[in-house]
């Protein structure tokens, strides 16, 4: 396995430019929390059955992926997976509260397609093709690399 810094090295090649980085900042967290909140629209009756905790946040199809997720940022490094954990956290609150005021499924299908777009258009300017072209792990570092690049702006 690549350790953190190999693969923010290989991703940052892909995302040299100022333009492309700032779309990035904005649309790889809108696809995660797209993500979420299509995972959260799936029904997940038999989670609610067999766990019986009434809690939302917890019973639903986006926590089990997120919890293996969680095991790739961990053995990355423990501030990778503070970072992932507490955005995850935020992303099941705010899909759960939309979910409240319009329709989950439909509504993060509309953010997944536009983030996409963004981040297409971000590597047209660019001139290379997304990193995950060549590693679909990559898909998980792209979240990382941006909140690796936020906690070192300020």
């Amino acid at each position: 396995m690549k350790t953190l810094n190999q693969w923010f090295v290989a991703y940052a090649e892909s995302h040299q430019n100022k333009t492309n980085q700032a779309i990035h900042f904005i649309c790889v967290p809108a696809i995660f929390f797209s993500i979420v909140g299509l995972l959260m629209s799936i029904p997940s009756k038999i989670i609610s059955e067999n766990l019986k905790i009434n809690n939302p946040f917890l019973e639903n199809w986006a926590a089990p992926v997120l919890i293996l997720l969680f095991i790739f940022y961990i053995r990355l490094s423990f501030s990778t997976f503070v970072r992932m954990l507490t955005f995850s956290i935020l992303c099941l609150m705010g899909n759960y509260f939309l979910a409240r005021v319009s329709p989950l499924f439909y509504s993060s299908l509309a953010i997944f397609i536009i983030a996409w777009i963004g981040q297409f258009y971000g590597h047209k300017l660019e001139g290379k093709k997304p990193s995950f072209f060549k590693d679909l792990q990559f898909l998980l570092i792209g979240p990382a690399w941006v909140f690796e690049k936020i906690s070192k702006m300020g």
